[in-house]
């Protein structure tokens, strides 16, 4: 099975939340409340996307997180990457130097293909964003149409919790 982490699942969690937001920023305590999750995994979460710089914070009275842009200008691809590292179904997909060779590299016949598959799922991420999850209903966005998914997202792909 392929499954990203927790820590990620809140992550777009969290993003489609201040999303919706529309340029205000939210407490962690908030943004908690809000989609509950864990205020500690909440924290953690949001201190990695502050570092990632998808996510601003302000301190203050009124102080909080927002998003570093507008949701329409972050790619799900953008926000896996910093959560998960680079999209890779494979150790093979995550080697890029030859420090770390695969044992079976100088034998193996699929590694190009891998590569292929890896390319096909990035840009299916990187064709979605944070606006199209923040709808209120799903509906599949009219680029990824091509892409022979059914017209109605799943929630985990909407952040729609049931």
């Amino acid at each position: 099975m392929l499954r990203m982490s927790k820590m990620t699942d809140y992550g777009i969690v969290l993003m489609t939340e201040l999303a919706r937001a529309d340029g205000e920023t939210r407490t962690t305590r908030e943004l908690s409340a809000r989609t509950r999750v864990a205020l500690p995994s909440a924290s953690k979460v949001l201190k990695g996307l502050l570092q990632a710089g998808l996510v601003v914070s302000h301190r203050g009275a009124s102080g909080g997180y927002g998003l570093a842009r507008p949701a329409e200008a972050i790619s799900l691809a953008e926000l896996v990457t910093a959560l998960e590292g680079p999209v890779a179904l494979t150790e093979c997909g995550q080697h890029t130097s030859p420090a770390v060779p695969c044992e079976l590299e100088a034998v193996c016949q699929v590694r190009g293909h891998w590569r292929l598959i890896n390319q096909a799922i990035q840009e299916a991420l990187g064709r979605l964003t944070l606006a199209d999850l923040r709808a209120p209903a799903p509906r599949m966005p009219d680029r990824l149409v091509g892409l022979g998914l059914s017209s109605a997202l799943p929630s985990s792909v909407t952040g729609v919790r049931s």
